[in-house]
């Protein structure tokens, strides 16, 4: 994982890493992603961004390999930004994809890090209200 983010991204969309034309446009939809992983509870929990190819998949995911396809919906989430398929059957099957893996990624987060969403009933109201 110590693969660049931005390349890695580029490679998949099928342009060269040396090729920098669009990676401004490219590095704004990353972090875009970026952004909605931190609300699905991925990534530091002070959020992450990339300025350019310096920034590594460890740097983000850490070292846990069940966070693998992490990559996958960083990909495709991009890819419908940047260079969405013109057919609408594509569009759709992309669509369902994006979707899929965010259910896995919140399942996945969920076993780690789950957050009771009933708090104890016996926590002290500080209006004078009932809990």
């Amino acid at each position: 994982m110590t693969s660049s983010i931005l390349n890695d991204t580029k490679k998949v969309l099928n342009i060269a890493p040396d090729y920098t034309a669009f990676d401004q446009d490219i590095i704004m939809y990353i972090n875009g992603v970026f952004s909605t992983l931190n609300q699905l509870g991925i990534g530091p929990d002070g959020g992450f961004m990339i300025t350019d190819n310096t920034a590594v998949w460890s740097d983000f995911l850490g070292s846990d390999p069940r966070l693998n396809n992490v990559k996958n919906y960083i990909y495709l989430r991009v890819r419908m930004l940047f260079d969405p398929p013109t057919l609408g059957y594509l569009i759709d099957s992309i669509a369902s994809q994006i979707k899929e893996l965010e259910w896995r990624i919140n399942v996945q987060r969920e076993g780690v890090a789950w957050t009771d969403p009933n708090p104890n009933p016996d926590t002290e109201v500080l209006d004078g209200g009932r809990p």
